[in-house]
């Protein structure tokens, strides 16, 4: 909460030079609210040597919902369209880097509200016990204890370091991207502060936009190429990245996995460009396969920035944009979704059963990088794929149950889960959630969440007294 109430009186301080904007004492109070709930731990709690599994549990997913709810203040106090509700699902879209909103016009939103929504997202996409983890003092083993929690299983297999390496990687990996991105941007014509906000936003792959029309706005092909590369290098494994940069041999040209997704990207951009260009949606196929490929890298990453409304798309192209929205990018970056990492040893799996009812007899061994798979992590795959599912199917049914259709349903609930952002029907790439009935975002901010703990971390809240 401290570190939250610090980027809140940055914001302030935005607001401050923008001409002490209407967002300033908001955030200004925001800050003081949030600090003040933040020091009464550090006084009144008492410190610990250690702490239990359970105890890491409960603090990450606590770390999570606190945030949500301290980060509504700002939205709260300023008014505008933020009811309860609503600066709810802002402030959860935020923090897990969904980049859904409920705005019907973000340019109205003075600049210090509109730095409060990107830093939130920044925030999130790093993991807020990550973060914690910077500014905590020594706590031993209880750093492994709790970021234990915060990154899946699959995240931690290329992290062959210590923990205080894991967090000093994703900083380096995280604030070296932004920078980069920032200034490339600002180069291809975009002003300062558009520049920040849409690095932030492109390496946290939120989708959060300082314009109603998203990157359309600018209208630009080298933004539009910048942000894809940004885009693409986030939703890649942040530890590989790093053992790239610094000449290692597991680094990214080695990952079969990062193989797979790339192919992904560029398989998918091509095959979409072509059914846009056979429809004559776009006149040639170069701007076709630009617009294709940027839509389908945006909700393959989970970012769900737009340049084309894609609800005017063919229904092929509809089809792979969905399947993008629930496989997504690598397990260790800053995205949501399945993974490109379940999906390979699912398709191993499977290749793995054909060629076992053929040999009875044969010991086969799945490999993912070279690395043996045990069958309690195949296992926990095929669990955690039909718990994402069975979670899509819950949010859809919730949804046409309140009257939402079911295109708006079954695309937000994957976009929502995934932590992708925009769908299709009345929430797609150049609309919102603002028309959706309250109890479908609520529904869909508890996917949000779901979905950035990995389902089953915050599952374990609700089951904590029975822990031994």
């Amino acid at each position: 909460m401290l570190f939250i109430a610090l980027f809140m009186l940055l914001s302030a301080g935005i607001s401050f030079v923008s001409g002490m904007d209407s967002a300033f004492y908001p955030l200004l109070l925001a800050s003081l609210l949030t600090a003040l709930l933040g020091a009464f731990p550090l006084i009144f709690v008492e410190r610990t040597q250690q702490i239990t599994n359970k105890e890491g549990f409960c603090i990450v997913v606590g770390s999570w919902l606190v945030a949500c709810l301290v980060g509504m203040f700002p939205y709260l106090i300023w008014g505008g369209e933020f009811s309860l509700v609503n600066a709810w699902f802002e402030s959860v879209s935020g923090f897990t880097t969904t980049g859904s909103t409920i705005l019907n016009d973000i340019e109205v939103l003075p600049r210090g509200l509109q730095f409060w929504r990107m830093s939130s997202t920044w925030i999130g996409g790093m993991g807020v016990v990550m973060f914690a983890l910077l500014i905590l003092p020594s706590l031993g083993r209880n750093k492994m204890t709790l970021s234990s929690v915060e990154l899946s299983t699959l995240a931690k297999d290329n992290y062959r370091y210590r923990t205080q390496i894991i967090v000093q990687i994703l900083l380096v990996v995280y604030v070296g991207l932004t920078v980069l991105t920032t200034v490339l941007l600002k180069m291809a014509g975009m002003n300062w502060f558009d520049s920040l906000c849409h690095a932030m936003s492109a390496c946290a792959t939120s989708g959060f936009s300082t314009k109603n029309a998203s990157v359309a706005y600018f209208n630009s092909p080298m933004i539009d190429t910048i942000l894809i590369f940004a885009m693409a290098t986030a939703g890649i494994h942040f530890g590989l990245i790093y053992a790239t940069v610094t000449g290692k041999r597991n680094n990214i040209f080695r990952s079969e996995v990062t193989r797979w997704y790339l192919i992904m990207l560029l398989g998918g951009g091509l095959l979409i460009a072509v059914s846009l260009f056979a429809a004559n949606i776009y006149p040639t196929f170069s701007a076709a396969f630009h617009h294709a490929l940027f839509q389908f890298v945006s909700l393959v990453t989970t970012t769900g920035f737009a340049t084309a409304d894609s609800n005017q798309w063919t229904s092929f192209a509809v089809i792979l944009l969905i399947f993008g929205s629930i496989v997504c990018a690598c397990a260790g970056s800053t995205a949501g979704g399945i993974k490109t990492n379940r999906l390979v040893l699912a398709m191993k799996m499977m290749r793995t059963r054909l060629r076992q009812q053929q040999h009875p007899n044969a010991i086969i061994r799945i490999k993912l990088d070279g690395v043996i798979q045990e069958n309690e992590a195949l296992h926990s795959v095929m669990i955690f794929i039909v718990a994402y599912l069975m979670l899509i199917l819950a949010g859809t049914v919730l949804g046409t149950m309140f009257g939402v259709d079911l295109m708006t349903s079954f695309s937000g609930s994957v976009a929502s889960i995934g932590n992708v952002g925009p769908g299709f029907g009345q929430v797609g790439s150049m609309d919102n959630f603002s028309s959706v009935p309250g109890v479908f975002k609520i529904s869909s901010s508890l996917l949000m969440l779901l979905g950035r703990l990995e389902i089953f971390g915050l599952i374990q809240l609700f089951f904590i007294k029975w822990w031994r």
